[in-house]
């Protein structure tokens, strides 16, 4: 009789999340950009959960907490509840760069703390220059760099960002110095550039497209195999000599433990929103085309960045400023 009624209480017991899962959303969802706010990442975070709000019929909410390149708003969804109303955009600096940059002291294992949903959207980095620098090409950046009195710095949007590797790459295929000056987020580096502070930048093409096109600043390159759609005059590093293919991502991921059918909502609500015309029309004119995955091909890719990143972060020889 007893042994029944523990049975009964344990069956009971472990069908309770999938009875909320059933449920679920009942309250806002809270969206981490573990980016700092006017970013790359927060306009593809607010168009994404704009839509997912609308599918999941509860608000999905941006909340942007730059920092450490990413690691402080990662770490914070890394200890949320895995109950569902705390979901994280996945950037590539705190989910695999930062994997080998910070070590042991990194506050989480991108692999271990978080339970995959689909990868969003692939960009490449872009390099520009203040309006100030005279030179219109790559090569001439280079030469301005070798110049004996040259005090070239970069502004990027923190160490260990996809800009910080790409610039520090750019130095050493190129054989050039540069000081690097790393801001939290890539708001504040573009800020920081329009006003002359820094006189190049890396970044992603949605902080810089709309500056592009007023004059405000010069786009010299791109890294990636193939130029952006949103930038086709622009030439890749590739095409200019410079042996560099990395690019940024973002993914959205959960806390570790958080229940499959509630995985499996979020999965379904993203990739609607991210195959529906206004999202995806959106994302291409920002130069972030979506694409989408499984959880389980997010997870193999999340794994194979994290082994690529510490071999570019080797090759460039980047540390944490």
């Amino acid at each position: 009789m007893l042994f029944g009624m523990l049975a009964c209480a344990i069956a009971v017991f472990a069908h309770q999340p999938l009875v909320f899962a059933a449920d679920y959303p009942t309250k806002p969802i809270r969206f981490i950009n573990p980016t700092a706010p006017g970013g790359t990442a927060e306009p593809i975070a607010r168009v994404i959960a704009q839509k997912m709000s609308e599918s999941l019929g509860q608000t999905v909410v941006v909340d942007s907490r730059g920092g450490a390149g990413g690691t402080v708003g990662t770490a914070t969804a890394a200890n949320a509840a895995p109950d569902g109303y705390t979901i994280l955009l996945g950037v590539v600096s705190p989910m695999a760069i930062n994997v080998t940059l910070y070590g042991a002291k990194l506050p989480y294992d991108p692999l271990k703390h978080f339970a995959p949903v689909s990868l969003i959207t692939k960009v490449p980095q872009v390099l520009s220059v203040h309006p100030s620098l005279q030179v219109t090409g790559i090569k001439q950046l280079i030469d301005l760099a070798k110049a004996p009195n040259s005090k070239l710095n970069y502004g990027s949007a923190g160490s260990g960002t996809t800009g910080h590797l790409v610039a520090e790459l750019l130095k050493k295929r190129a054989d050039i110095r540069m000081t690097h000056i790393p801001f939290k987020g890539s708001g504040p580096a573009l800020s920081a550039f329009l006003s002359g502070d820094v006189g190049v930048m890396l970044s992603g093409p949605p902080a810089v497209i709309g500056m592009s096109q007023a004059g405000r600043l010069r786009v010299l390159a791109t890294s990636g195999t193939r130029r952006t759609p949103v930038l086709p005059d622009v030439p890749t590093f590739i095409e200019s000599g410079l042996n560099i293919d990395v690019t940024s991502w973002y993914c959205l991921v959960v806390p570790v433990g958080t229940p499959p059918r509630i995985v499996a909502r979020l999965h379904t609500a993203l990739v609607d929103a991210l195959k529906s015309p206004q999202v995806s029309e959106t994302l291409l004119k920002m130069g972030a085309p979506p694409e989408w995955s499984s959880p389980e091909q997010l997870r193999v890719f999340l794994r194979d960045e994290i082994k690529k990143f510490a071999e570019v972060v080797e090759i460039a020889g980047a540390k944490i400023d």
